[in-house]
């Protein structure tokens, strides 16, 4: 798997920058002031930065001093950071220092910045490229960073937690990212099995097991495919004992051709993507472990792949889920709330969870109404969603919440089942969600999460390349640390 670089951190040593041979990053501020490793460099360069200055810069810029004079680098990026800035701005320095240095060694010199941490974060989130299928691509043995500081040892503390989540979200890319013809649901499986490395408790329900359970939902969408269907339970314990979890539930449909619904041959290549839920919970679970959270969370994941063939569900067919509910499949390709009832059903009766969150490539609708800026999030609980949402700012993840309500459930009504699988085009996240809605457990604080528009762009974001961005990982990671971990007492 891609890692994010590897990240040393060193006492503030001047006389090392003069010699350093990849890329040197220093700071100034947007009056001008250069701290000493500035004032090194500007000497070495007989004023080249205090000239850069003097022609004007602000907070945010970034500018580049190529091929400079008395120095064994090979540039020196110029960042324009204010001694106050926010999380977010040094986040974004980190950002800009991703984009400039290419596949060589870069020095940081972060000074006496106590925010050092967050640019670690930003340069190690945008330093991301799959090239895993690129036969001429593979990355430079060079593509280290080392971070020269006043307070070397606080700056690696603070990094540590951040860069876990880091590896979490790079995690989630790769296996959204990935082929469905390398990214079965057998391979899919493997890989979190193999978390277990990290402490987690991983379990894989196979599907005699799952027919046993009664999940006929999430059986049905796969029985179309030579691939067999699985449920992965990741356990994460390191809360107290008797704690309820948090349960995440991801869909996890390695591919999508819509079944006997098929979709439209144009774009169809970019259903390898309809796992993105699962690759969220995955690529959380992975941080908490890496991070050693203090708190209870179980992650749960539907591994499906949605195939036409003699055996595939057909629209019309009647399912049962391991709810008892029957369903009306209208559309083989509104499949991945078929996998999600069933799973999220099992999380209920099984762990009895303090709260609920379920993750899904689930609608094209989501997409009209919020683009690729926001996820839908939908809620029953004002108090779980405000705390999601919050901490989804704070990561700089879009979200926005979206409305449920009875007459959009009304519109699932079937005459021959309990529920239809679709409702129609008004409306179709809000009828998705609340077709979910119904498989909630009276008393559960649950938030579903469509992430549709937000797992995989055509352009590039703040924090990755075109392609998978690991939506979610920040966010969850997040909302762990602030609402369920056991705080210690001062």
């Amino acid at each position: 798997m891609v890692k994010p670089v590897t990240f040393t951190f060193e006492e503030t040593n001047i006389d090392e920058i003069s010699t350093f041979a990849g890329r040197v990053a220093i700071f100034v501020t947007p009056d001008g002031k250069l701290d000493p490793a500035a004032r090194r460099v500007n000497r070495l360069t007989k004023g080249a930065i205090a000239r850069l200055v003097e022609a004007g810069v602000k907070a945010g810029d970034a500018r580049v001093l190529a091929y400079p004079v008395g120095m064994a680098a090979e540039a020196v990026d110029v960042i324009c950071l204010d001694k106050r800035a926010s999380i977010e701005e040094n986040r974004a320095a980190g950002v800009a220092l991703a984009k400039a240095r290419g596949k060589v060694a870069v020095l940081v010199c972060a000074g006496n910045n106590n925010k050092a941490a967050q640019i670690v974060l930003g340069l190690a989130l945008r330093d991301y490229e799959f090239t895993d299928h690129k036969t001429d691509e593979a990355l430079a043995d060079t593509r280290s960073v080392t971070v020269m500081s006043t307070k070397p040892s606080e700056i690696e503390e603070n990094a540590r937690p951040l860069l876990a989540v880091a590896e979490g979200a790079f995690f989630t890319r790769d296996l959204v990212n990935e082929p469905a013809n390398v990214l079965t649901t057998t391979e899919f499986a493997d890989r979190l099995v193999a978390m277990k490395d990290l402490g987690l408790e991983v379990e894989v329900l196979e599907e005699d097991k799952l027919a046993e359970l009664g999940m006929g939902a999430l059986l049905s969408v796969g029985q179309g495919s030579d691939s067999p269907s699985k449920v992965v339970v990741m356990k994460w314990m390191g809360g107290e004992t008797d704690a309820a979890p948090l349960a995440l539930i991801g869909k996890g449909v390695v591919f999508d051709t819509g079944g006997i619904s098929l979709k439209p041959a144009a774009g169809m290549e970019d259903m390898t993507m309809d796992m993105g839920g699962a690759g969220v919970v995955a690529g959380a679970m992975r941080a908490l472990a890496l991070r050693k959270a203090k708190a209870n969370v179980v992650g749960l994941v539907g591994l499906v792949e949605n195939m036409p063939s003699g055996n595939a569900t057909r629209p019309g067919d009647v399912v049962t889920s391991m709810k008892g509910d029957t369903i009306e499949v209208i559309n083989t390709d509104a499949e991945g709330r078929l996998v999600l009832c069933d799973v999220m059903h099992y999380a209920q009766e099984t762990f009895k969870p303090a709260g609920m969150i379920d993750l899904a490539t689930l609608t094209g609708a989501v997409i009209i109404g919020l683009g690729h800026e926001n996820a839908g999030v939908f809620s029953n609980d004002d108090g779980l969603c405000n705390k999601f949402l919050k901490a989804a700012n704070a990561e700089g993840e879009g979200a926005w919440r979206m409305p449920l309500g009875k007459a959009y459930a009304d519109q699932l009504k079937s005459s021959i089942a309990d529920v239809k699988n679709v409702g129609g085009r008004p409306a179709g996240s809000i009828t998705a969600a609340e077709f979910l809605h119904r498989f909630v457990q009276e008393g559960t604080p649950w938030i579903h999460l469509d992430i549709a528009g937000v797992a995989h762009v055509k352009a590039e974001t703040t924090y990755a390349p075109k392609g998978a961005t690991g939506w979610g990982v920040l966010a969850l990671s997040r909302l762990v640390e602030d609402a369920f971990e056991a705080k210690e007492e001062e």
